[in-house]
C-alpha cells in the first residue's frame, strides 16, 4: 500500500475530494500537506509533550487515567491496544497474544475545554489532567484547536466525495467530542518479549484521526488486504489521515478503517525515542450514525443498526477495559 500524498492547497474542492474519496474507499490512509496549520503551533506542542513524558513518575500518577473515567484522560500505559476491537476478526490472534505496548500515553478529551454548560453525558465535562507549567496546557489547547478547524476541512471534504452537500457532516460534529493523544515510545534498552511492539495491532474509533509523527525511527505501519504490512512514511511537515471504525460503518463499510500498528525500531535506532501526536475525530456523543444515503445501492441493505457516537465509543471503551 502507497499512502497517497494530497496537497490541500493545489486543485478545486471537487478535485481534492477525489482524491481523498478514492484513498479512503481503497486504503483507508492517506497523508496531507499544505494544510495551513501553524508550523509553530505544532513545534509548540510537540515541545510541550516532551515536556509532558520527561516529568518524574511521581507526578505521572497524580495526572493517572481515573479508572472510572470512561473518557479516559490523563496518563496511562497501554496494554494491547487490539483488545478494544475484538470483534474485528483481523484483530483476533493479536488479543489473545500481543503483550503490553511498549508505549505510556497522555490524552485529554476537547469537550471540558469547549466551555460547554451542558452534555449528554455525566463525564463529558470531566476537567482533564493538566501538568505545571501552564504553559503545556496553552500548547495543548491551541493544538487541538488547530486539529479540529483541519478535521471540519477533511469533513466537509467527505461530503463532497460522497457525493453530498459540502456541509452535510456539519449538524454532526458542531459540538464534537474528540480527544488528543499523544504517545511516547522509550528507548529500548532491554530486548522485547517475543511479539512485543511499541503498539499493537488496532483500528481507530471514531471518525477520522490526524497523526503527525516525528522522523526520529519511523514504525507506523498499516495492513494491507492480504494481511501483509506496509510502512507509512514520515513526511516533514504533513499528517497522516486514517478513518476510524465510525465512518466506516457510517459508509456501509463503503469506506475503510484499516489495522495498523507501531513496530519497534531498527537496531540502530533502538536508542532512539519517538513521539507521535493524534487528534481523535469524534461526532457530537447524541449524533446518530445510520448508513449515507449515497453508500447503499438499490436493491442493497444496510450492514449496521443506526449508533449513536457515544453509545459506539463507550462499547469500544467498555470492550478494551473488560477485556483487560
Amino acid at each position: 500500500m502507497a499512502v497517497p500524498l494530497i496537497d490541500l492547497s493545489a486543485g478545486s474542492g471537487r478535485q481534492l475530494a477525489g482524491l481523498i474519496g478514492a484513498a479512503c474507499e481503497r486504503d483507508g490512509f492517506f497523508a496531507i500537506q499544505g494544510h495551513g496549520v501553524d508550523p509553530q503551533a505544532v513545534e509548540r506542542m510537540y515541545e510541550a509533550t516532551k515536556a509532558v513524558f520527561a516529568l518524574s513518575p511521581e507526578v505521572k500518577t497524580t495526572l493517572a487515567v481515573d479508572p472510572a473515567d470512561p473518557f479516559g484522560r490523563g496518563f496511562s500505559k497501554n496494554g494491547a491496544v487490539a483488545k478494544a476491537t475484538a470483534d474485528d476478526p483481523r484483530l483476533a490472534a493479536a488479543e489473545v497474544t500481543a503483550p503490553p505496548d511498549l508505549c505510556e500515553v497522555f490524552s485529554m478529551a476537547v469537550a471540558p475545554e469547549r466551555g460547554y454548560t451542558t452534555a449528554p453525558h455525566p463525564d463529558l465535562l470531566r476537567p482533564n489532567h493538566w501538568p505545571e507549567p501552564k504553559w503545556i496546557r496553552a500548547a495543548w489547547l491551541e493544538y487541538a484547536s488547530e486539529m479540529s478547524a483541519l478535521s471540519q476541512r477533511i469533513m466537509r471534504l467527505f461530503a463532497i466525495a460522497l457525493r453530498l452537500p459540502d456541509i452535510w457532516f456539519k449538524r454532526f460534529i458542531d459540538r464534537d467530542i474528540g480527544s488528543l493523544t499523544a504517545n511516547y515510545y522509550p528507548k529500548q534498552s532491554t530486548p522485547p518479549l517475543p511479539g512485543q511492539i511499541r503498539k499493537g495491532e488496532h483500528t481507530d474509533w471514531g471518525s477520522l484521526t490526524l497523526l503527525y509523527q516525528d522522523s526520529s525511527a519511523g514504525g507506523l505501519e498499516v495492513m494491507e488486504p492480504d494481511g501483509s504490512w506496509s510502512a507509512v512514511p514520515v513526511v516533514e511537515g504533513a499528517f497522516v489521515v486514517n478513518l476510524g471504525d465510525l465512518m466506516s460503518r457510517w459508509t456501509n463499510d463503503r469506506w475503510r478503517s484499516t489495522v495498523h500498528r507501531v513496530v519497534n525500531p531498527p537496531v540502530a535506532a533502538q536508542a532512539t525515542e519517538r513521539y507521535s501526536i493524534a487528534y481523535f475525530h469524534q461526532p457530537n456523543y447524541d449524533a446518530l450514525v445510520e448508513c449515507i444515503p449515497t453508500c447503499v445501492q438499490p436493491g442493497e441493505k444496510p450492514r449496521y443498526a443506526p449508533v449513536t457516537s457515544g453509545q459506539h465509543l463507550l462499547e469500544k471503551v467498555s470492550r478494551m477495559y473488560s477485556t483487560a
